[in-house]
């Protein structure tokens, strides 16, 4: 498992904020890159070829999804004809194209002043009364865990 921790707060469940935020700082430090980046040239340049990425990104990520059903589909007829290795492949190809959507939707976020907080605030506004009493409950619950190490899987 992959984590950006460096101090001694306990592992989170997910890495998911941690690389969010660190994705978001290095997009919006790459404001002052230059030519040579990619991001700075999706950040700075003709907005319309940043919106085609991100489309671009978004069908091949729908396209990898259709993949891993046709060989679900085909593994459910015949569970011999569809390698675990094949799966995996296209589990970690769909993976690979969801990665590219997020970045290129966090550079058009950031292009537009929209930050990752308030990214936050706009997908939390949309939990329900009880996923947000859910969501307090694990926190409280996590804080009160013993910490864990960076790499110890055993919680």
């Amino acid at each position: 498992m992959k984590t950006y921790i460096s101090d001694d707060r306990p592992q989170p469940e997910s890495q998911i904020g941690a690389a969010l935020e660190s994705l978001a700082h290095t997009i919006h430090e790459r404001r002052n890159a230059g030519e040579k980046s990619y991001t700075y040239r999706l950040l700075t340049g003709d907005l319309d070829k940043l919106l085609k990425k991100l489309v671009e990104e978004a069908h091949e990520t729908t396209l990898a999804a259709k993949d891993i059903a046709a060989l679900d589909a085909v593994a459910a007829e015949n569970p011999a004809a569809v390698s675990n290795q094949a799966r995996s492949a296209e589990v970690d190809h769909l993976r690979y194209e969801a990665g590219d959507v997020v970045y290129h939707l966090m550079v058009l976020l950031e292009r537009c002043g929209i930050s990752l907080d308030e990214f936050a605030a706009e997908m939390n506004s949309r939990m329900t009364e009880d996923e947000i009493s859910l969501r307090a409950f694990e926190a409280r619950t996590c804080e009160s865990r013993t910490p864990r190490r960076v790499g110890d899987n055993n919680g």
